[in-house]
């Protein structure tokens, strides 16, 4: 794990933005390290794990380092090695503290992040300076790079010390009781506190491979999910879905520059779920524009990019063998696998497990959006044109019903949604059927129904192929988002609920967003879906 590459990788950029000066990476690359060999310790840690640290934070610097002497030569060591004016440095180092954190926790996972650190110090120890040793805790070993593999507590060794053979009344000899009682002493301390701290608590994981399959990689609060995007393409090979999940405006921007480059114009119906629950790092990113034009040339195929993986499905076996292939061939340090055999019962256990872990993961005073993901992580599985709420997910929204009671100024909108195996007409009518069932459900166990309204959207938003078993598996789903005052278009922009007008939402023209406009080109036919109480 080389964590100053990571956050060098993902966290830079957030702090630079447009300004590419070698100087500056180089300083903030260093500040990692320094960063890091805090965050290992214990008692620094302690201080603040169990706040909830914003991004946005910069005073979460100051209560990692509390010395105002400490942090002023931090600054002026820093800005003097890399030639970079003081106050611009402290700028630097105040927005990239609570990022790198953020990041580093989620790169620690379960494991507490100062065991983390210690675990992994060989691969941020060579990158601290020797005057960093004045700003670090004492016991921390920041100068003297550790073997590759070797754990900061095995660098500590109680061993006899090695030493030339020495004339009887030396100097040194009168010494050495003195200090055996020192390491002694030492040792004793270091025991007791280990003893004494406590590791950071840390929630269940939530993370899944169901939460990548049927939610498009959807996070919950407090847990920082890798950065995706799931395409489809059609017929034609045209682009027939398109979601992504990610952490800011930045990597939205990269991801779209790459799919209108291939996809041209379609790339604007690509819906954009921004939030800091997600990562600010695609790995693939740099390789998007290779690998698309592959994507692209197979008709009826999805791929699904998140994390280091590529997973890609196609109704030709043939086509999807040799997609698998050619995207390895052309990103060859990401994994590109062929999706397996649907199972549903599977997929729909899974599904609940991760809704589950949602929730628990919410805390009090939860934000409505990690309230609707959470929900929307869950499979609803309906029966064949039935619109019954199963049996299965009836425990989870039975907890649903009173999470909601938490969030007492929170709407949401129920969204129905289905494959295309039955006509246009049909479909919609069904998903209609299907949100307001599930509203009837929520309402019937005690939420107001004031706080829910339903859409269907039948066939025409599907995050999936239509052409294979996961696919229409994939597309036939129930999904929360909030209204309250703006509602996410699918196209990615967001309306205000009060501006139905079509000329203040041009982009409008194909019935594609959650509320109907009058250039509607479906305006007046039963392809007209509207927002019902």
């Amino acid at each position: 794990m080389d964590i100053i590459s990571h956050l060098t990788r993902t966290v830079s950029p957030a702090v630079l933005g447009d300004d590419h000066n070698p100087a500056k990476k180089n300083l903030l690359e260093q500040f990692y390290a320094i960063f890091a060999a805090r965050l290992a310790d214990n008692q620094t840690h302690d201080r603040f794990a169990n706040e909830t640290i914003a991004r946005d934070d910069q005073g979460f610097y100051d209560r990692v380092w509390t010395e105002d002497a400490h942090r002023d030569q931090i600054a002026r060591e820093l800005a003097g090695k890399h030639n970079v004016d003081v106050t611009a440095a402290r700028g630097l180092i105040a927005m990239a503290a609570p990022l790198a954190y953020h990041e580093i926790k989620s790169l620690a996972g379960t494991t507490p992040v100062p065991q983390f650190l210690n675990e992994n110090i060989d691969s941020y120890q060579r990158h601290i300076p020797v005057w960093a040793t004045a700003v670090l805790p004492v016991g921390v070993i920041a100068a003297a790079p550790v073997s590759t593999g070797t754990h900061i507590s095995d660098t500590v060794s109680t061993a006899p010390l090695q030493r030339e053979a020495e004339k009887d009344g030396s100097f040194m000899k009168a010494l050495l009781p003195i200090i055996g009682l020192i390491i002694l002493g030492a040792l004793a301390w270091a025991l007791l506190r280990g003893c004494q701290d406590k590791p950071e608590p840390v929630g269940k994981p939530v993370v899944t491979e169901q939460q990548a399959a049927d939610s498009d990689g959807q996070a919950v609060a407090g847990d920082i999910t890798p950065a995706s995007l799931r395409i489809a393409t059609g017929e034609n090979s045209e682009l027939y879905a398109c979601r992504m999940d990610v952490g800011n405006d930045t990597l939205q921007s990269n991801v779209m520059t790459a799919l209108t480059g291939v996809f041209g114009d379609a790339a604007n119906n690509c819906r954009a779920d921004v939030d800091d629950n997600f990562s600010i790092d695609m790995p693939a990113t740099a390789q998007l524009a290779t690998i698309l034009p592959i994507f692209k040339n197979v008709p009826n195929a999805s791929m699904l990019v998140k994390g280091d993986t590529i997973t890609v499905n196609a109704a030709d076996t043939a086509a999807l063998t040799k997609l698998v292939s050619d995207l390895q061939a052309a990103a060859p340090a990401m994994t590109v696998i062929a999706e397996g055999p649907l199972n549903e019962q599977t997929e729909i256990a899974d599904s609940l497990t991760a809704s589950e872990a949602a929730m628990d993961n919410l805390g009090q005073n939860p934000d409505p959006r990690d309230v609707a993901r959470a929900l929307s992580l869950q499979v609803v599985n309906f029966e064949v044109d039935k619109a019954v709420i199963p049996d299965a997910n009836k425990a989870l929204l039975d907890r649903a019903v009173k999470l909601m009671e938490q969030v007492p100024n929170m709407t949401l909108m129920i969204i129905g949604h289905t494959d295309k195996t039955a006509d246009a007409a049909y479909n919609l009518k069904l998903s209609e059927e299907r949100a307001q069932a599930m509203k009837a459900y929520l309402v019937a166990q005690g939420v107001d129904p004031s706080k829910l309204m339903t859409k269907g959207m039948g066939e025409t938003d599907p995050i999936a192929d239509n052409t294979t078993d996961q696919g229409r598996f994939r597309n036939r789903r129930i999904e929360f988002v909030v209204y309250d005052e703006t509602t996410p278009a699918n196209d990615g922009l967001a309306i205000n609920s009060d501006a139905l007008d079509p000329d203040l939402n041009p982009l409008d023209s194909d019935n594609d967003d959650l509320m109907p406009d009058a250039d509607d080109a479906s305006r007046g036919t039963a392809l007209d879906p509207a927002a019902t109480n």
